[in-house]
């Protein structure tokens, strides 16, 4: 059984028992969480297509913790005056252990 999940404005294809990897939520590690906006839920053969989410549909998780992407450096650069510049940024995400995906 897998689920077509809206979390903070992008969409992820979730299964029960996994761990995702999303854009930052509010909360900290070890609240639960449940999300509502369920766009698609399969469960073997039978398939149900929310117009735009499936009625009665939930998911729940919990959250792991924050972790920290790869690092990208930006550089910059004036050519014959001497500027230079860099920089690095890691941006932060959100772990998410799934828990259960429920269909009423």
């Amino acid at each position: 059984m897998y689920a077509i999940v809206e979390i903070a404005g992008k969409q992820y294809k979730i299964e029960e028992n996994s761990t995702v990897v999303t854009d930052l939520l509010p909360g900290e590690s070890g609240q639960a969480v449940e999300f509502d906006r369920v766009l698609m839920v399969v469960d073997g053969e039978n398939v149900k297509v929310g117009t735009p989410t499936v009625e009665g549909a939930k998911v729940k998780a919990t959250i792991e913790g924050e972790v920290r992407g790869p690092k990208i450096l930006v550089f910059k650069k004036k050519r014959r005056k001497g500027y230079r510049k860099l920089v690095g940024h890691k941006q932060r995400y959100t772990a998410l252990q799934i828990n259960k995906i429920e269909v009423a």
